[in-house]
Order: C-alpha cells, then sequence, then structure tokens
C-alpha cells in the first residue's frame, strides 16, 4: 500500500504578508493549503488573499476551491440577446416552411 505524503502547514500568528511560513504547492496550482487548516486559520488567508496572492484549498489532496483577490476576476461579456443577429437575417420565400415540415413531422408519427 502506497503511504501518503504528509504536509504539515504552519501559519505564525504575526499580521501582515508573511503569514505563511511552510506552504505545500503543487504544479500549476500554485500556494495550497489543507481544508483543516484552512478552516482553522481563515482571517490569515483573507489577509494573504487581500494582499494579492492566490490560495488554493485542498481536501484529500486534491484542489476544490480557489481564494483569490476581488478585483482579479474577468469581467464577462453581457448577453444582450438574438434581436439584432435575428433582424438581420433575409426573410425565407422558398422551400419548405417550418409549420409544414412539423406538420409533415407529426403526421408521420401519428399524432
Amino acid at each position: 500500500m502506497k503511504e501518503k505524503k504528509k504536509i504539515v502547514y504552519k501559519l505564525s500568528r504575526a499580521p501582515g504578508p508573511h503569514v505563511l511560513r511552510e506552504v505545500a504547492a503543487l504544479p500549476g496550482v500554485g500556494p495550497v493549503i489543507n481544508v483543516r487548516a484552512a478552516k482553522a486559520h481563515l482571517s490569515a488567508l483573507l489577509d494573504l488573499v487581500a494582499g494579492g496572492r492566490e490560495i488554493t484549498i485542498t481536501s484529500d489532496g486534491k484542489p476544490k476551491a480557489v481564494l483569490s483577490p476581488v478585483g482579479v476576476r474577468k469581467i464577462r461579456k453581457v448577453f444582450t440577446g438574438m434581436g439584432d443577429h435575428l433582424a438581420s437575417m433575409p426573410m425565407q420565400t422558398e422551400g419548405p416552411f417550418a409549420d409544414e415540415i412539423v406538420r409533415a413531422d407529426r403526421d408521420g408519427r401519428g399524432w
């Protein structure tokens, strides 16, 4: 049976940017902390995040959540609807229309 590596997190009680003395780092993830340690030292973690750092919270060794500063998220593009696009589409003048296609499908199924 494989042995799990135990990672020990030590947090100092002194305020400031160097609250985490020893932090494990996963490749491509950055600084990580176990959920139990995060619960015990949430205010210290919030101070770090307010200073601009991102911290990943893990459970059973797997990343579950990321604490990041408020202004870091990308602003999403607002959906304005399809009205302008649909208004620019040409009217259908030839071929079977939608109501004809639906009627033929329903008749074929015996509705």
